[in-house]
């Protein structure tokens, strides 16, 4: 084992800079997932079948396909149409296509937005009746049921499961290296070993730097099910 190569400083650099693209791909895509993930997840447990069924129809074909095959078809496929091409330039809109970036980061925010919003529809299903019939008994508006105790509620369920997802694309985002440009953890994990065909440290090395993300993560998601998941944990009768 060659380690020293490792630690050389521009390997370690090499290293750093691909785990600060993986973390903002992995912020990115939450975010812009998670938020998308709350009006589709309502839809999905809409009694209207034309709000459920398409929203239906989109987390079934995510779901039901590899993110790397969805990251090719965006950034293979969708980005490089004429019709957007030619539109690169003249509008805002399809600038973000230039960006191998902003292309990865579609492919996994559409992806996490998918498991997220069957999440939180699971999460809306499964709570209880009981408080459901208290705030409307309290004269709550529909509006503010939703806002005051649905969501909050099925929010804090989700928790745990969320968490998983979370872990989940942290280690997809090392897809990410399957587009030009884009250099992640793998990338550069790839780069040490085309240069200096050092699979074992490489990798070894890359896998760590994962193990140690999802080790914080983990212990993160812990925090917050421990403060926001409280009340639902069994009281002692001592």
């Amino acid at each position: 084992m060659e380690f020293d190569v490792i630690a050389r400083p521009e390997n370690l650099r090499l290293f750093w800079d691909g785990t600060v693209q993986s973390l903002a791909l992995l912020l990115v895509s939450l975010l812009a997932g998670g938020v998308l993930s709350v009006p589709l997840a309502l839809a999905r447990v809409s009694r209207t079948a034309w709000l459920r069924g398409p929203v239906w129809a989109f987390t079934y074909v995510m779901r039901g396909t590899p993110l790397l095959i969805q990251l090719y078809l965006i950034y293979y496929g969708l980005a490089q149409t004429e019709f957007i091409q030619s539109r690169w330039d003249d509008s805002w809109l399809w600038q973000g296509f230039k960006n191998s970036f902003f292309c990865a980061a579609l492919a996994f925010a559409l992806n996490t937005c998918a498991y997220t919003t069957e999440l939180l529809a699971g999460a809306i299903r499964e709570l209880p009746k009981g408080e459901l019939e208290a705030a409307q008994a309290c004269g709550l508006s529909p509006w503010a049921r939703l806002r005051r105790i649905v969501l909050p509620a099925a929010l804090r369920r989700s928790l745990p499961g969320y968490s998983n997802e979370v872990i989940m694309m942290l280690h997809s985002t090392s897809l990410a290296s399957a587009v030009p440009a884009l250099l992640d953890i793998t990338g550069a994990a790839r780069s040490i070993y085309a240069e200096f065909y050092l699979p074992f440290e490489a990798f070894i090395t890359a896998g760590l730097i994962y193990a140690s993300l999802t080790a914080v993560l983990v212990g993160l998601f812990r925090l917050a099910e421990q403060r926001w998941l409280a009340y639902l944990r069994p009281r002692s009768t001592h």
